[in-house]
């Protein structure tokens, strides 16, 4: 294997999108088949579904009734369809338990890990916290309390919380989203030559990987 540059992937998704933690999940089982992993550079970026939302949390079903006019039973079953979904990607859902509530702390939180080389894993535990565990992630507090399983300073993330320090960054990556057309997530963007929207089979992913592969080689030769 070469010594070229990394293969870089931007990811843009919600921390509340049941697709985003969904395709999170195939795209790491397509990294875990891919020969060249270790040279694949992931960074995520931030979207929000509805950032009007208000910081208050509610039931996820009562927000599906209220904010997308379903009826309560199509809620239900929404749900029911997602959870099965997800258990076939080793996935927990509890979505009975989950609620909604603005997500822009969370996307912050997650540029506040990147600083310490730990964006990854504040992701997967922001997705964790809010699908399997019914933790309101749009609450400081529990930012803050989920910042210390991390490792972060939790007095320092609550002082940039406070002074919105990263901000920017978190309403730059929605900008790029708007500039890229990029209108839905899960979003996958791959060497900024190839694009997968939605959360698509395994198969689909390692094959966008070994052609951003192929290309880099071609380019070589």
């Amino acid at each position: 294997m070469d010594g070229g540059d990394p293969i870089q992937v931007e990811i843009w998704s919600d921390l509340i999108c049941p697709w985003c933690y969904l395709g999170k999940r195939r795209f790491e089982l397509a990294l875990d088949r891919f020969p060249a992993r270790e040279r694949v550079d992931v960074r995520w970026r931030s979207f929000e579904l509805e950032p009007r939302s208000p910081v208050e949390p509610v039931d996820l079903a009562a927000g599906l009734v209220t904010r997308f006019g379903m009826s309560a039973d199509e809620a239900v079953e929404r749900n029911r369809h997602m959870t099965e979904l997800a258990a076939a990607d080793g996935l927990a859902y509890r979505l009975d338990i989950a609620r909604l509530g603005n997500t822009f702390e969370a996307h912050h939180l997650t540029h506040l890990a990147e600083e310490q080389g730990r964006q990854a894993e504040a992701v997967e535990r922001l997705f964790a916290a809010y699908f399997c565990e019914g933790k309101a992630i749009s609450d400081r507090a529990i930012l803050v309390e989920l910042a210390g399983e991390l490792r972060l300073d939790r007095e320092d993330v609550a002082a940039a919380l406070d002074a919105d320090r990263l901000a920017p960054e978190v309403r730059a990556d929605e900008r790029e989203a708007s500039e890229l057309g990029i209108g839905a997530v899960p979003f996958f963007v791959l060497d900024r030559r190839y694009a997968i929207a939605g959360a698509q089979p395994v198969e689909l992913f390692l094959q966008g990987l070994e052609r951003a592969l192929a290309d880099r080689q071609n380019a070589l030769t």
